[in-house]
């Protein structure tokens, strides 16, 4: 009995803290999408309505409505998620380690080490490894990052010979990736390595050492306040 009343009240204790990450992720999308929950709603009316009209047609009216009620909350559920994401997108760009961020959460398939090279204007490289190869994405004046990703690719070059290097400026110019469509351009990239290739790159990359691994760097954007030591335009 004491087991199973533990198991309620974690239940309990559980469930409200689901509902307030989505109402507070639903503020949070509403401040950037106004009509979020007008769209939202629109698209569970249409799509309850479009299945009880066939049930009707039909004479199953009571099946019809009851599939029709879950591939609503299913459509509502698409659609509040990608808005919500795009609103997020919205929110951090242009802020320093956004694409971080972003690399961070594209999966365990990838291995993201943010900041690999920096320099004074906090313009930045990341770097991540995955089936694909490398990628190391940057963020800044695009005048600034190229020197940074040509030395960066020289690096990989002498390092891992048989690996690919692409790089990627992150922005809304001729070119560039936007933030918000990082996520979905590094994965269709072809896989090309194995996993043991994947986890061989690694190894040979944590050797080098990198940026940040004497410097704690917080997830998510940089503070932009936050103030590079004294040294050259790239540390190592």
């Amino acid at each position: 009995m004491a087991r199973k009343a533990n198991t309620n009240t974690a239940g309990a204790a559980e469930n409200p803290g689901r509902l307030k990450q989505i109402v507070l992720t639903y503020k949070m999308t509403r401040k950037a999408d106004p009509k979020v929950g007008l769209v939202v709603a629109g698209v569970g009316i249409v799509v309850l309505g479009v299945l009880l009209g066939i049930g009707f047609a039909i004479g199953h009216p009571v099946y019809l409505g009851i599939l029709g009620f879950i591939l609503a909350l299913l459509a509502m559920a698409i659609v509040f998620g990608r808005r919500a994401e795009k609103a997020a997108f919205g929110q951090m760009e242009g802020q320093p380690g956004a694409a971080a961020a972003v690399l961070q959460n594209i999966g365990r398939q990838w291995t993201t080490t943010p900041a690999v090279a920096m320099n004074r204007s906090q313009d930045v490289v990341h770097r991540a490894v995955g089936r694909a190869g490398i990628v190391l994405v940057a963020e800044g004046n695009p005048n600034r990052v190229k020197p940074l990703l040509a030395a960066e690719k020289k690096k990989m070059a002498r390092v891992l010979v048989d690996v690919p290097v692409r790089d990627i400026i992150v922005g809304n110019d001729e070119g560039q990736i936007p933030l918000g469509k990082l996520r979905t351009t590094m994965l269709k990239y072809p896989r090309v390595l194995t996993g043991p290739q994947v986890t061989a790159a690694n190894d040979r990359l944590r050797a080098m050492g990198d940026l940040m691994s004497n410097m704690p760097l917080p997830k998510g954007p940089m503070p932009k306040g936050m103030k590079m030591p004294r040294g050259g335009g790239k540390m190592r």
